[in-house]
């Protein structure tokens, strides 16, 4: 590993601004947010709060600053796992009365009792009021870094509006990594989860460097010249993914305000080159219009300022010139109008770059297929996580009217909807988690039994599917009045009377199988005794429609 260099820090304090600065304001600002995350690899609820916390900085992409801290036992790698903790992360989190994960701090501010721990569903509320609060600083930073030497420049310039109530003060430097790709528990993505804003050093040290004085009109202007490593703990440190924060905190706690920046890199020997880095994959549709998402990134010296981007469906041809401005190494979402083009069951995008100093990255292509077709009877089968109360559902038709939803249903439990499309259409399924995490189960199948949409996991805050309907309808129902359970309360036989041929199933209160039955007669006797006593749901479903019932086992 590199051995870190010696900090070479130049500092001016004056209490006027006869001075040139040229990245921090000297006009009052309020605060920035500084949101720091504790969390660990093998927390399973984690990625739930890296969206929510990724969600607060895309709302306010200057204001915000993320430093994710790896650190407690949800960070302690086991086997081959990667180690993502600092030497760092625990001191900070000793000192915010931390019990659990994911957990973290808006500016280290206490906003109720004595803590300044929060839990996710308190950080948008938390860093809204931060965002709105003046502060008596402010903080610019920048930086640069040569690729071949690895020397990274970090500068710093600070500014007294007012009166700090502190004496003195803290200046911190963060060194963040991006993009790392590896294991999660609850991610969904196995050991391709992406890492965002993961701390791997503090140029200044534990608790910062002291500014002396803090008084209206101080100028503090500070750099800092730090060699990164070929690794932190066998983890390559990847130079295109580092990321700086600067903060200002009046002790160890309270930060007043901070800013964030990318470095500017030196030392390439490609002047001009986008990178067709990916496009976002495209679910099935039925719509006959698309509008393509690309990520590019620069890959050369030259900042990319605009783009012809040429691009086909199925063989028709489009060109699209992008406006913007790619740093070397930074990446750019982009999003292509919405074209109109001839749906088939298969479908091929093609991507072109234009041409430049490396025509080997410029191209790309992805495949889609149309969205299944079924009956316009459909039945949503609904299996929330714990938390229940966070789902929702609607389904909206190609008018993009909503046609029906539903929410309010119980926990670790299978509900089976039965819904009535008014029309052969273009449906789109909306299912919503409100905390942003995903978890519950939901299948739509028509009365063919065929699927025509499902999604399970952590499907994050909202996951959309498309699917088309003929509009046949189902009028072979089963009445829920005409079925009839008894006894219930049950100890040794249950009796369901009033439909025939229909297929049975009992189902414990976590949703697993314990028995099923086909073709039914209209008095069917069932042995319960062996089952343990709690409660039981029954399904009965006959010719693509079905219905619930629950009955008590003693």
């Amino acid at each position: 590993m590199l051995k870190k260099l010696p900090y070479a820090i130049g500092m001016l304090l004056c209490a006027s601004v006869g001075f040139s600065q040229t990245i921090v304001p000297t006009t009052p600002q309020n605060r920035n947010v500084v949101l720091e995350e504790f969390t660990g690899i093998n927390c399973v609820y984690c990625p739930s709060g890296h969206a929510i916390a990724q969600a607060i900085q895309d709302a306010n992409p200057d204001r915000v600053s993320l430093i994710n801290i790896h650190t407690g036992t949800f960070a302690n790698p086991s086997g081959n796992q990667p180690d993502f903790r600092t030497q760092w992360g625990a001191p900070i989190a000793a000192q915010t009365g931390l019990t659990g994960f994911p957990s973290g701090t808006v500016n280290r501010h206490v906003f109720t009792g004595n803590n300044t721990i929060l839990d996710r569903g308190q950080w948008t509320a938390a860093s809204n009021q931060i965002l709105n609060m003046p502060s008596y600083v402010n903080v610019g930073v920048e930086a640069t870094l040569d690729i071949n030497t690895r020397e990274l420049v970090v500068n710093v310039e600070v500014y007294y509006t007012g009166n700090s109530p502190e004496p003195t003060n803290r200046l911190n430097v963060a060194l963040l990594q991006n993009n790392t790709k590896g294991p999660q528990t609850g991610g969904g993505q196995g050991n391709n989860y992406n890492h965002m804003h993961r701390l791997v050093d503090l140029l200044t040290g534990q608790w910062g460097e002291v500014i002396q004085t803090t008084t209206t009109g101080t100028f503090v202007n500070k750099t800092y010249t730090y060699t990164i490593p070929a690794d932190y703990r066998n983890v390559d440190a990847v130079l295109r993914d580092m990321e700086i924060v600067a903060f200002v905190s009046e002790t160890r706690q309270e930060i007043m305000t901070g800013s964030r920046a990318f470095p500017n890199y030196t030392g390439l020997t490609i002047t001009n080159d986008a990178q067709l880095i990916s496009i976002e994959p495209i679910d099935p549709t039925c719509s006959d219009e698309l509008s393509p998402v690309i990520k590019v990134s620069n890959e050369g010296m030259n900042p990319i300022t605009t783009l012809e981007i040429d691009y086909s469906i199925n063989g028709q041809s489009h060109t699209y010139t992008w406006t913007g401005n790619i740093t070397t190494y930074q990446t750019e979402t982009i999003v292509l109008p919405s074209t109109p083009f001839n749906l088939q069951a298969n479908n091929t995008l093609n991507i072109s770059l234009p041409n430049d100093e490396d025509n080997t990255n410029n191209t790309a292509s992805i495949d889609f297929e149309e969205a299944p077709e079924g009956t316009s009877s459909i039945y949503l089968h609904i299996r929330p996580d714990q938390y229940a109360n966070e789902f929702s559902w609607r389904i909206t038709d190609s008018q993009n009217n909503v046609v029906t939803n539903g929410s309010g249903y119980p926990a670790m439990v299978t509900t089976i909807e039965k819904v009535n499309l008014p029309a052969a259409d273009c449906y789109t399924i909306t299912i919503i988690d409100s905390f942003g995490d995903g978890g519950t189960r939901l299948e739509i199948k028509d009365l063919n039994g065929d699927r025509l949409f499902y999604a399970v996991g952590d499907w994050g805050s909202q996951r959309d599917g498309n699917f088309s309907t003929n509009g046949v309808l189902n009028t072979n129902e089963i009445s829920i009045q005409s079925v009839a359970v008894y006894p219930n309360p049950v100890k040794d036989i249950l009796t369901i009377q009033g439909v025939e041929n229909a297929e049975l199933a009992i189902f414990d209160i976590l949703g697993k199988e314990i028995i099923r039955k086909s073709d039914i007669s209209s008095v069917e006797s069932i042995s319960v005794s062996q089952l343990q006593a709690g409660t039981y749901i029954i399904t009965l479903s006959r010719d693509g429609e079905m219905t619930t019932k629950k009955f008590i086992k003693l």
